[in-house]
Order: structure tokens, then sequence, then C-alpha cells
């Protein structure tokens, strides 16, 4: 299956977990591309995630919102492709403030799909590559009580998060059918590895695993997911990007069901801490227990995970306990405020995190 030649790469939310982890491995894999990381660096946007390719030729970044037009048009100009990780992704925060979901996932991606279509028009009639990639999430199709949701499987969000998230895929794809802008859209497992901002499950518990601090658990801690390695998913969005299907969607899955108690456990385990740091705390609203992908569409492109469940949680545990320089000024100020609001009530105590 051929490649296209992707010269220039916009990477939009590339200050974040999975963008950033997107911008260095695309860097790294295609030694004649140049790629612009677009971002607005809000809470969970950290420039220092970027660290390792800033003084990269090829790398260049521009600190503006998705919701503005004429500072997208501006980069767009000049690229081939649009990667966008930019979004607002934390379920709990979404519970307590959906606005700033629909802001940011709907009125955001709009303005970015527009001046995609804006700038490659002349480019697309005369049969140049283009690409534009929405990054989703697998939480779009909801619970899934049993077996595995292929990409035709019904949208059935629960949350302002996924069902932001779910909203935003519609909406790409919608700018396929009515304006023949070359999208596709990626949907991935719960992702984790190095500079996850602290508020995610996983990083939370390893951050608050090494000040010895209460891992809170929601309800008795059965949700099931899969977790899937930051460099695997940015594998997999750098194949749908070259050999994907425009108008397709892809799931990026992985394979090891692990329940809440059993993340805690193992992360506990590998920092050599007291189970005793687990705490049950009520559960949240509309939990959804149980994700599971089909990724068979993203297989036949050659994709394969790197990382299986030991080796990813291993993987991460091990970075966050070397890289305290990295975590520790992020849980501080305004993460702590958002976390007494989360979690204060739930724990019974004041808290610290």
């Amino acid at each position: 299956m051929s490649e296209i030649e992707l010269a220039h790469v916009v990477v939009a939310g590339g200050a974040g977990f999975i963008g950033s982890a997107f911008a260095r491995t695309y860097l790294a894999r295609h030694p004649a591309a140049r790629v612009t990381v677009l971002d607005k660096l809000t809470y969970a946007g950290n420039p220092r995630n970027l660290d390792p390719v800033q003084d990269d030729p090829r790398f260049a970044f521009v600190q503006a919102d998705i919701a503005d037009a004429a500072a997208v048009g501006a980069v767009l100009a000049g690229a081939d492709a649009v990667v966008n990780f930019a979004a607002e992704t934390h379920v709990d925060r979404s519970i307590l403030d959906p606005d700033v979901f629909v802001t940011t996932n709907l009125v955001g991606l709009n303005t970015l799909l527009r001046a995609a279509k804006d700038a490659w028009g002349d480019a697309l009639a005369k049969g140049a590559p283009r690409r534009f990639v929405q990054v989703s999430t697998d939480e779009v199709y909801g619970h899934v009580g049993a077996g595995a949701s292929a990409e035709d499987a019904p949208l059935r969000p629960r949350n302002p998060y996924s069902a932001s998230k779910a909203g935003g895929d519609l909406l790409a794809f919608s700018y396929h059918t009515n304006f023949g802008l070359p999208v596709l859209v990626t949907r991935g497992a719960n992702t984790i590895g190095p500079y996850q901002y602290p508020e995610k499950a996983t990083p939370l518990f390893v951050t608050n695993a090494l000040e010895d601090l209460p891992l809170p658990v929601y309800g008795q801690g059965q949700a099931l997911r899969h977790y899937l390695y930051v460099d695997d998913h940015a594998a997999a969005v750098d194949l749908v990007l070259q050999r994907g299907t425009p108008g397709e969607a892809y799931n990026v899955g992985a394979a090891d069901e692990v329940n809440t108690v059993q993340l805690a456990t193992r992360i506990l385990d590998l920092l050599g801490k007291p189970h005793s740091l687990i705490r049950f705390v009520p559960d949240r609203p509309a939990h959804d227990y149980r994700y599971h992908l089909d990724s068979a569409r993203l297989e036949a492109l050659g994709w394969r995970r790197a990382y299986d469940w030991e080796r990813t949680i291993s993987t991460t545990v091990r970075w966050y306990a070397a890289h305290e320089d990295w975590w520790r000024p992020l849980k501080s100020g305004a993460y702590q405020e958002y976390y007494r609001r989360q979690y204060g009530e739930r724990l019974g105590v004041a808290g610290r995190a």
C-alpha cells in the first residue's frame, strides 16, 4: 500500500500529551518533513513536552487558539496536512464545566476545518495530496457491555466530553461529504505514557503514590479499560495519515482489559508502595464501565502495537518516577484547586496531590 508525500504537517494541540508524542515521532520517522505545532497552551499544553525537538530546524511552534480563524488560516496556507489533537479531554472537567468542551471541540474544530477547506481548495482541485486527521476517542461509542465496537457502531456518548467528540467526528465527516475535504478520523483507547497531565488516572495514581498520597478509585474500581502506550497511538495516527482512506474512521485499540483496581495495584507494586493507599470514592455520574475497540481496519493498514500491557505500564511508571522535575510543578496552583473540587469531599479531606 503506497504512502502519500506530505512535506509540511500542522499538529494542532501538539503541546499536549498525545499531540507532542506525534510531533516528536513524526519528525523522527519522516526526515524530509516539516512539522508546525499549533497550540493555545491551556493548562494541559506544556512547551516542555516539545523540548526534544525544539532545536530541530524542521520544527516550528505557533501559539494560537484553533478557534482563531486568522491565525489558523495563516498557518494552514503553507501546509499539506492537519492532524488535530486540540481538544478538552477530561471527563470529570466536562461534568464540572461543559461549556469549554463545546467551544473547543466543536466551534474550534469547525474553524480549523473551514480554514483547511479555504486554504486547500485550489490544491485539491489539481489533485495535490492533502489530509485532515481528526483525532477522536473510543468514548464516543459509550459503554460497551459485550463484544467490541467497529467503526460503524452507533455513537452513544454519555458525558459532555464524549458527546462533544462524537459531534466533532460527525462535523469533520460532513466537510468530507459536502466539500470534498480529505478527512479521516481516528478513535483511540485510553492512552498513557510520558508527559500526560496528572489529572488523568494513571499519572494521578503514579504521582500520588510517589508522594504517599491516596489513590482515589471511583466506585468499586471495576470499570474496564484498554491501555494504549502513547508511541503506539502516535504510530497509528501517522499510519492513517499516510495510508488511510479519506471519509473513513479507524479504531486504535489495545488487547488486555484492566480494571481500575488492577491498574492502581500494579502501579503500587511497581513502586513498592502499600495497597492501603487505594481509596474508594463515590463514582462519577453516568460512568462508562467498559470500552472495547475492534481495530481490524487499522491492522489491515499494517499497524501493530509495540507495547503490551506490562511494557506499557512499567515504562510509564518508570518515566514519572524519573521525571519529578516535570510533574511536580504541574501539581500546584490551579491544579490544587481542581483536585480539591473533584476529590476533596470524596476523600473526606482537604487533600493535596
